[in-house]
């Protein structure tokens, strides 16, 4: 509470008067052609005082003294310094493309879109628009106003967030921080509790949809999501910020720069620590999150820079879907959640998730010569943790609560049958399921100027990464030990906590590409062609399935190793008709290596499929892109036929207290089409107008035979059927649409209103209620389509020398009741979204 009232004393500077500067700056942002360049930083020297360029490439700023100067900079070009005085205020400011730049920013502009000018559909946030519409909201949802884009928070823990780009989940949308690929190397998916802490130190975020710019071997499917680090050589300071909350979230923070030092290094630290109960029952959260860089300037021809970042935390979760008859029924309605208890009076999860991923990479910047350069990633990850749940001969015990079925589970009451078994061990206990890994890869891209406007851009991409898989007993329940059988090298094992249980393996997985891209570009026209080939090796090592005091055994353990290979091709231009409207148009085939646990269908190393088909995707895009003086707008039109897809379903028990199964679904089509328009519309220099409309068109296009099931430990224990062409694909609304406004009352006061619309969302398949269906079901259950409208209030000011912002965000400002997640069943089950939410932020810059 005391800190609650701190913040709302800061808050009360919302009534202090704006202090207008001496001389007012206006001026243009444009690069080498004279095309504008939006958001681009606008910095007067020597303060923290600064802005960004709308979408024309215009600026206006506030300085305190009648001369000086202004660094101008932008992602891709040469930073530039102009003088300004109170007679020349009116500035047109052009930057140079520097493919030799010693900002390590710049091993991520290859892979970045440039507006008008790369053939993909794009849009890009800024620092500025992530702290104003975050709040306490996961970090995908800043994106959910973004054409093709649906993002919630799944079961609505911290970090438990996740993000479908038109129509296709995760594991099939690259994401890249700073030029490092971070989806997991085995499944494809990305875990946004890993990188709680990105949005302190994110200078931008581009959404690439489609094939995207990215230049890595074998693209991703849906799209790719680049995100970047603020860099070490911006001007000396820091900030510290304190934010607070709904349902307890309180957030602490800071960040500091040296700036560039005389001893041509800059050093930038971040740290912060988050906490709350959380919106939904049982999911309190405790997170910390890090950022550490160091650049060192060799001379003008080199330079390195060593970064590091990741987010420990720990955090309750809402795994299991409920009916929406449960939620109506339940005292805490739509926050239900049946996955936590009380053990002795403390709130205890029963499912949770804890985990620390960091990442650390060392880049070196060469600058060969005036035409060429070399930027080189070496980067390692290492990650450890995993997720918590039940297990043991009675599950049912957890069905046992505090009282009616909408309160905590009872664990005392295991605990005292537990504790009156003795000799007999645990009925039923609590594991966690780890993933640990150890990641290694480097990724070094050359570029050089071939002849006047064709350049060539050329590299490799090596990975090699081990993830180790396996169950740990995390909690006895008051029991001696609990007897697990499933280790041959220790049959009826008497486990206490910590040791392994269930199954124990590691997967090896080896990645090798090449890439290549030749780009032409004129002042009108621009176009690239570029191809990849990929080489995937799988090996897999078993440590309970086989008895390792044998010969045969040992053999086992060890499979072979499995290659795959996979490429790429694909091509598009870009024209400007004239100076305010451009059409582009891009295509693209490639074949990806079907994952891991394709090959491996079977969680053993005996049922390998070592012909696993490859992954074939076929996409075309055409857009056409309008930039007036008031009004900007895009509108794209996309096609990708998916061909031979593998994923992996849970599949949900009957049983109260049964573990979940696990479906394999291989040799899946799929169809992914739509339209999607998006625009801006500058009223004046204080009332912006945004807005998106995406129409989407997802079909799964044939039916599945012969669908392997397994069950917790991993054992085949079923073979269905699913009919499922002609269905929609699931879990993303194929229809949504935005509108936002922003208005200024003064230069660093604003208010913003952000109203989203979804609809066509289909609950994601129930494998069982499908499977084996003698006539061809429906399209699964669609949910209610619904909207939301998001507030945002922020003020600036200075705080005796020091610049501060006080952000106040209201997310579902109307509390609107809605169905983000379903799985189909006859009576479906469903995570609602959260209601209203609000969080109260301040960060003051020194």
């Amino acid at each position: 509470m005391k800190n609650f009232k701190n913040l709302l004393f800061v808050a009360l500077f919302f009534i202090t008067a704006t202090v207008l500067g001496q001389t007012k700056i206006t001026g243009t942002v444009v690069d080498e052609t004279n095309q504008p360049l939006p958001g681009a930083s606008v910095l007067v020297k020597g303060t923290t005082n600064g802005t960004s360029t709308d979408f024309n490439g215009k600026f206006t700023l506030q300085a305190k003294s009648d001369s000086g100067a202004i660094v101008v900079s932008f992602i891709g070009y040469s930073s530039k310094e102009v003088v300004f005085s109170s007679s020349k205020n009116s500035l047109t400011v052009q930057l140079a493309p520097d493919a030799g730049s010693l900002d390590e920013i710049i091993v991520m502009s290859s892979s970045f879109a440039i507006d008008r000018k790369t053939p993909v559909a794009v849009s890009t946030i800024k620092a500025a628009d992530i702290e104003r519409k975050l709040g306490s909201q996961e970090f995908p949802e800043v994106l959910k106003s973004t054409p093709g884009v649906y993002a919630t928070k799944s079961g609505g823990g911290f970090g438990d967030g996740r993000i479908n780009l038109r129509g296709f989940n995760s594991e099939n949308v690259a994401v890249m921080i700073n030029g490092v690929p971070v989806n997991d190397m085995e499944n494809g998916r990305v875990y946004w509790s890993n990188w709680a802490g990105l949005s302190d130190v994110t200078a931008a975020m581009q959404v690439q949809r489609g094939l995207g710019a990215s230049k890595v071997a074998v693209p991703s499917i849906g799209g790719t999501i680049n995100i970047l680090s603020k860099t070490s050589d911006i001007e000396k300071g820091g900030n510290v910020m304190a934010s607070t909350g709904n349902d307890g979230y309180q957030k602490y923070g800071f960040t500091l720069s040296t700036g560039l030092m005389d001893n041509d290094i800059a050093a930038t630290v971040s740290f912060a620590r988050t906490t709350g109960e959380g919106y939904v029952d049982g999911t309190q959260f405790n997170g910390y999150n890090y950022f550490v860089n160091f650049t060192k300037n060799i001379n003008d021809n080199h330079k390195l820079s060593f970064t590091t970042f990741g987010a420990p935390q720990r955090h309750g979760q809402r795994q299991n879907m409920s009916t929406i008859a449960a939620y109506r029924n339940a005292e805490s309605g739509n926050r239900f959640n049946p996955d936590w208890g009380y053990k002795d009076g403390q709130v205890t999860h029963i499912e949770d998730n804890f985990y620390h991923k960091s990442q650390t990479s060392l880049n070196h910047y060469w600058n060969i010569n005036d035409v060429s350069s070399l930027s080189t990633a070496a980067y390692v990850s290492y990650g450890t943790g995993g997720g918590g749940g039940t297990a043991g001969t009675n599950r049912d015990l957890f069905g046992v609560r505090l009282g009616g079925s909408d309160q905590p589970v009872d664990l005392d009451n295991i605990v005292s049958i537990n504790r009156a078994n003795g000799a007999l061990g645990s009925e039923a206990i609590l594991r966690a399921s780890r993933n640990d890994h150890e990641w290694f890869g480097v990724l070094s891209t050359f570029k050089t100027e071939l002849a006047d406007g064709l350049d060539l851009i050329a590299g490799v991409d090596w990975r090699s990464y081990t993830g180790k898989h396996f169950r740990e007993v995390t909690d006895l329940l008051g029991g001696q030990y609990y007897l697990d059988d499933n280790n041959v090298n220790n049959p009826n094992a008497a486990l206490r906590v910590g040791e392994k249980m269930g199954y124990n393996n590691d997967g090896k997985v080896g990645w090798l590409g090449f890439f290549a891209q030749l780009e032409y570009g004129t002042d009108n026209f621009n176009a690239f062609v570029s191809t990849s080939v990929q080489r995937s090796t799988y090996q897999r090592i078993e440590h309970f399935l086989y008895d390792l005091s044998t010969d045969a055994g040992k053999d086992l353990a060890t499979s072979e190793k499995i290659s795959l290979n996979g490429y790429s091709i694909k091509g598009g231009a870009n024209f400007k008709l004239d100076d305010v409207q451009n059409v582009f148009a891009n295509i693209g085939y490639f074949e990806r290596p079907a994952t891991f646990n394709a090959v491996f269908n079977g969680y053993n190393n005996t049922k390998v499929n070592r012909d696993a088909e490859n992954e074939k995707v076929f996409s075309m895009e055409l857009g056409y892109g309008l930039r007036g003086e008031k009004f900007a707008a895009n509108i794209n039109l996309y096609r990708t036929q998916w061909k031979d897809r593998t994923f992996t379903r849970n599949v949900r028990a009957q049983e109260t207290g049964a573990e979940d199964y696990t479906a394999n679904l291989l040799g899946v089509d799929a169809l992914h089409q739509g339209v999607e328009f998006d625009f801006t519309y500058k009223h004046s220099d204080k009332l912006n107008f945004t807005g998106m409309l995406s129409l989407g068109d997802w079909k799964w296009d044939n039916d599945l035979v012969d669908v392997p099931v397994f069950d917790e430990n991993q054992s085949q224990v079923d073979t269905i059927s699913l009919p499922i062409d002609g269905l929609r694909v699931s879990d993303a609304a194929q229809t949504t649409a935005a509108l936002g406004m922003l208005y200024k009352f003064w230069d660093k006061t604003s208010v913003t209103l952000d109203y989203n619309y979804f609809t066509d969302l289909y609950a994601r398949i129930d494998v069982l209620n499908y499977a084996n269906a003698s006539t061809r079901p429906d399209d699964s259950w669609k949910a209610p389509s619904y909207n939301t409208m998001d507030f945002s209030l922020r003020h600036g000011f200075n705080l005796g020398e020091f610049d501060t912002t006080v952000t106040f965000r209201v997310n579902n400002l109307f509390d609107t009741e809605y169905v983000a997640d379903a799985i189909d069943a006859s009576d479906p089950l469903v995570f609602f979204g959260f209601g209203r939410t609000f969080s109260l932020s301040a960060k003051i810059k020194f």
